[in-house]
C-alpha cells in the first residue's frame, strides 16, 4: 500500500471525515493544492469549492466546502470548514434555490456591510451550483 497522510475535515457541526489518504486536493484561495505524505508544512485559507480525497489515482470522496482554513504537515491535512457537504448529498434544486435567494438578498442590501455579506453568500451558492455534475 502506498504511503498515506491522515485527513480530517471538520465543520462547525461535526467531524465529517477522518481517514487516511494518498492525496487531498483542496481549493486554496491562490489555487487548488494537493497535500501528500511528507508535504512541507503550511497553512492556507480555503475558498468555496470541492475537496477531493484520493486513494490510488482516483478520488474516493468529493466534498463541497464553503471556505475555511487548512493546515498541512508531513503526516496530516486538517481542514476547518465553514460548511461542508458531501457532493453526493447535494440536491440540485436546493442549490439553485439557495443561489436565487442569495441573489435576491444582494438586490435588497441597503448598507455596505449587508451587501458584502450578501456577495459572500452569492459566491458560496454559485460555487455550490458549479460543483454539481
Amino acid at each position: 500500500m502506498a504511503e498515506t497522510l491522515e485527513f480530517e475535515l471538520v465543520s462547525p457541526a461535526r467531524l465529517l471525515v477522518s481517514e487516511p489518504a494518498e492525496m487531498v486536493v483542496v481549493p486554496g484561495v491562490e489555487g487548488n493544492f494537493g497535500a501528500m505524505p511528507q508535504h512541507a508544512p503550511f497553512l492556507s485559507t480555503v475558498r468555496p469549492g470541492v475537496v477531493e480525497v484520493h486513494r490510488s489515482t482516483s478520488p474516493v470522496r468529493k466534498i463541497f466546502v464553503a471556505g475555511g482554513f487548512a493546515e498541512v504537515t508531513a503526516e496530516r491535512c486538517t481542514l476547518l470548514a465553514e460548511e461542508a457537504i458531501p457532493l453526493d448529498e447535494i440536491d440540485r434544486e436546493a442549490a439553485l434555490a439557495r443561489l436565487q435567494s442569495a441573489l435576491a438578498v444582494l438586490q435588497e442590501a441597503e448598507t455596505p456591510s449587508e451587501a458584502a455579506a450578501a456577495r459572500r453568500s452569492v459566491t458560496v451558492a454559485q460555487a455550490l451550483v458549479d460543483a454539481l455534475p
